[in-house]
């Protein structure tokens, strides 16, 4: 005769969490996008008007940072979705593929712009000089930007998600940008004979820093695709929740795979020996239960029941 086993369904307030979790991170990237568009239109502006090679090539940075935001929104999205039949573990790598794709991105797009620039500075043999108040525009622009950088990675640090920090880094790059473009423009007011070398040089150095984050970002993201450990903290998560359940003498080999808004846990749980197949399977759905409920973003708990003797403690 067959019986009806105990199999918890998870809460609703799992399910509310990442929602949530969608939802802030979304709107963070929304409001960046706003912001990077603000900044874009000043130095547009100003390049039209003052012909600064270090404003169009922090614009264009800004701006080439909106369409990576904009396939970030669309990977958080995917991530999102369910386990199907094709995907038992869910979607979550979509995160961090969209981080690391943004990452080599910057280094191809910092690459050819250095490149560029330097050729550019070699080449410049005019003596125009340039408006001495041309640093005011990317200054303002550098101190909103670290204003975004520092909202992202609140929340990417509070989410979990290394695809967000990756775009919160690439606030940090405009910002030393901008930073770069304040340097080589207050130079040129002060050298005005050298301001469109010194402009060109401005840039070139813009170009190089994209580079270094841009590596910096992918290594970042390229960790949850090759299922790195991930910190300790979660480990401690994940057992004190196992050990919050009746029956649950101890804990043994646990291993965490932590990706996007996913995690998949594997972990061996100690009982009384002499309980039957039936009672500890009750522990093990409890047991999952427990985990998923202290910590939503994991997907699945495997649970593996060993017999636990006083001797091997």
């Amino acid at each position: 005769m067959s019986k009806n086993y105990y199999h918890p369904s998870l809460p609703s307030s799992v399910q509310a969490q990442r929602e949530e979790r969608r939802k802030e991170i979304l709107s963070t990237v929304l409001r960046g996008i706003w912001l990077r568009l603000i900044i874009i239109l000043a130095e547009i502006v100003g390049f039209i008007y003052l012909q600064s090679s270090s404003l169009l090539l922090d614009g264009l940075s800004s701006f080439l940072d909106i369409g990576a935001s904009l396939l970030l929104m669309l990977c958080v999205h995917l991530a999102d979705k369910p386990p199907d039949r094709h995907h038992p573990l869910g979607h979550g790598r979509f995160e961090p593929v969209a981080g690391f794709q943004l990452g080599v991105f910057l280094v191809i797009v910092g690459g050819y712009l250095g490149v560029h620039q330097c050729i550019a500075a070699a080449k410049e043999t005019s003596l125009r000089t340039m408006n001495p108040y041309t640093w005011v525009i990317p200054l303002v622009a550098m101190v909103l930007l670290e204003i975004g950088y520092r909202h992202l990675r609140k929340v990417a640090k509070k989410q979990n998600s290394s695809a967000l920090l990756a775009d919160a880094i690439h606030y940090r790059i405009d910002g030393i940008s901008s930073f770069f473009a304040v340097l080589a423009l207050a130079l040129g007011a002060y050298l005005p004979r050298y301001s469109l070398v010194l402009d060109h040089i401005g840039a070139s150095l813009i170009a190089l820093f994209m580079i270094g984050i841009g590596v910096k970002a992918a290594l970042e993201n390229l960790h949850p695709l090759l299922d790195r450990v991930p910190d300790a903290a979660y480990f401690y998560k994940v057992q004190e929740a196992a050990m919050k359940v009746e029956g649950v003498k101890g804990t043994e080999k646990l291993r965490i795979q932590s990706y996007g808004p996913d995690a998949l846990v594997t972990i061996d749980i100690e009982v009384d020996p002499t309980l039957t197949v039936e009672e500890a399977h009750l522990i093990t759905q409890k047991v999952r239960l427990e985990i998923q409920t202290s910590w939503p973003a994991v997907r699945d708990v495997i649970v593996h029941v060993e017999p636990y003797h006083n001797n091997k403690h």
